[in-house]
């Protein structure tokens, strides 16, 4: 149980906590390992009744990877089906998937059992899931990480930090993500930026970023899409559920 309010004006002491979860054995993971440059990322709730539910993710990346992301998923044993509901062939697509229950292993209902608040809208990148907690002053995080391991699960603590010190600013600033690009993609990513590649216009393309770095098309792409996706991944943490 969370500490009690400490009477009128008080703040109830609580912690925000990232974690990087590698969701061993499940669909997810598989598809998300295999095609590191697509970010998934759950837009609806988990919706049906019985043994079968149905849920909307995004899926953003190469146009090619993100087909072969879906039939990555779509094979695995708790999927039952994997439908598309927008156009493929593009970068950003939205996908309906049905899993059967029993066999689907949980974060969420995990998380909900323990009895512990989180951030809806999991964004998944390069094999990982990427989850915030919000823990009250009794809770017990290495307990919390131990429940996930103990499933056969890989938990790496981003960050933790009290919620007064939570702002704009260290939201993004001390999440991990830019610190987490090699010394390649971070090199890959400043070109892209000072070239104009991400301006209204789009002055660059990706053989002007080659050419300044001195490396091939394909090898930029793949530096490149993998820094948009850590990148991205923080960014949708930073914005949380678009209230303000």
């Amino acid at each position: 149980m969370g500490a009690e309010r400490g009477g009128e004006g008080a703040v109830r002491p609580m912690r925000e906590v990232t974690l990087r979860i590698k969701h061993v054995g499940q669909p997810e993971t598989a598809a998300s390992e295999r095609y590191p440059g697509v970010t998934m990322r759950s837009v609806s709730s988990m919706t049906g009744r019985g043994d079968e539910r149905k849920r909307i993710v995004e899926l953003t990346g190469d146009p090619a990877d993100v087909g072969g992301f879906i039939e990555t998923f779509a094979a695995c044993d708790p999927v039952v089906e994997a439908e598309p509901i927008t156009p493929l062939g593009e970068a950003t697509v939205f996908v309906a998937f049905t899993v059967n229950v029993p066999e689907w292993d949980s974060i969420a209902e995990l998380l909900a059992g323990l009895g512990l608040h989180y951030r809806t809208g999991t964004v998944i990148t390069g094999g990982y899931e990427r989850w915030t907690l919000y823990l009250d002053a009794d809770d017990d995080l290495s307990a919390v990480i131990d429940a996930i391991e103990d499933r056969g699960n890989e938990v790496e603590l981003v960050r933790q930090l009290e919620m007064q010190e939570v702002t704009p600013s260290t939201r993004f600033e001390t999440a991990g993500a830019i610190h987490d690009l090699t010394p390649r993609q971070r090199e890959a990513l400043g070109a892209a930026i000072r070239a104009g590649y991400y301006g209204h216009e789009k002055s660059a393309g990706i053989e002007d970023i080659a050419e300044e770095l001195g490396i091939g098309t394909t090898t930029t792409w793949e530096h490149l899409a993998r820094a948009e996706g850590k990148v991205m991944a923080d960014l949708a943490d930073f914005l949380g559920d678009g209230r303000t």
